[in-house]
């Protein structure tokens, strides 16, 4: 099956990424989440790659699975756990990359956030660590799934679901002769995401393996940007540039030479006010747009924790606030997509933003 169906116009019809599929719902990188993201309604699944010793890509947020799995409750892999230094920062657990595949599918993924998300923690123990490889063959059997249905009915065919893969450490895993970005698109080409229209974006907070990328693949590219600090390579390469350098009409137009988009924190298109409600946007869609470049900025997430103080509901911080105001607030600076945890409350934001238009 050959993914090469274009996007909709995402001037018109802003993309929803289910990040790391519908993890407020489920626990994050399963099978599970990204399968409830699709059909709640996302447009793109979002997983995080690392690389396991044996050189497989998988799906977690972190190396360092402690948080994620089960791992601590297997005393056949207590000797592993140790202290790393992962970009600059020591951090004491398990890591993919002292782990074969074999070894990872025997441990379960768990809950990361349970204190904010404790209905997630009913599915502790029961999901595995899944493969970059078996993310892109479930996309590709609801695919199948919703065409076959379409032609039984004698309807159009349904729009296809792509992928939003993000390299995690890319400088540390070359350094551990574990590069990702060969493999990467090759398992992408595999499936059927190539060239421009490939329904794939590829995305880093780094930028020298997206530099790279962009001579592999013409798959669109997408330059990650935090609110704060700097590229890991830029630290290691001694360059003194930081994030804010790359959102500057400079660092802009030099992200347009290698990159199609940018992923920043939300908080750069609209930053929160001294009391923590939502203020004023800022020109960064504008002046990405300037420079061709496409705007997905990260996370959305419906909980009260991760809300304006304007728009939440209730004390508790784990019950869900108003997040279709902020969705609507940010869809009005002209983002053509986001990144969001619960993808149900993202795609009904974004029908009543069309509808509003």
């Amino acid at each position: 099956m050959t993914t090469t169906l274009a996007p909709a116009s995402e001037a018109q019809h802003p993309i929803i990424i289910g990040h790391r599929g519908a993890s407020g719902y489920v626990p994050e990188h399963t099978l599970t989440s990204y399968f409830i993201a699709i059909q709640d309604g996302a447009d793109y699944v979002e997983p995080d790659l690392v690389m396991t010793k044996d050189g497989v890509l998988v799906a977690r947020h972190e190396n360092e699975i402690g948080g994620t799995t089960n791992v601590a409750e297997h005393p056949e892999f207590a000797s592993r756990r140790t202290t790393k230094v992962i970009d600059g920062t020591s951090v004491t657990g398990w890591f993919t990359e002292d782990f074969t595949l074999a070894e990872l599918k025997t441990l379960r993924a768990r809950e990361r956030i349970p204190e904010i998300r404790p209905g997630n923690t009913r599915f502790d123990g029961q999901f595995e660590v899944p493969t970059f490889e078996e993310i892109l063959a479930l996309v590709h059997g609801v695919e199948e799934q919703r065409d076959a249905r379409a032609r039984l009915l004698g309807g159009p065919a349904p729009h296809h679901i792509g992928v939003y893969p993000e390299t995690k450490h890319p400088t540390y895993f070359a350094g551990l002769g574990l590069p990702m970005e060969k493999l990467l698109v090759h398992t992408l080409e595999k499936y059927g995401y190539k060239g421009r229209q490939g329904l794939a974006y590829i995305q880093s907070f780094e930028v020298g393996n997206l530099k790279a990328l962009s001579k592999m693949t013409q798959l669109p590219l997408v330059q990650l940007i935090e609110a704060a600090g700097a590229p890991y390579d830029f630290v290691v390469n001694h360059d003194s540039r930081t994030y804010a350098d790359l959102i500057t009409p400079a660092g802009l137009a030099e992200i347009a030479t290698y990159a199609q988009a940018i992923g920043p924190n939300k908080s750069l298109l609209i930053p929160r006010t001294a009391d923590g409600k939502l203020g004023e946007p800022t020109t960064l869609v504008a002046d990405a747009h300037a420079h061709h470049l496409l705007v997905h900025p990260w996370t959305f997430r419906a909980e009260n924790n991760f809300l304006p103080k304007n728009m939440v509901r209730g004390s508790a911080p784990e019950s869900f606030g108003n997040i279709q105001a902020e969705l609507l607030a940010y869809l009005r600076t002209g983002m053509d997509g986001f990144f969001t945890d619960q993808a149900d409350q993202g795609f009904e934001a974004r029908e009543a933003f069309i509808q509003g238009q």
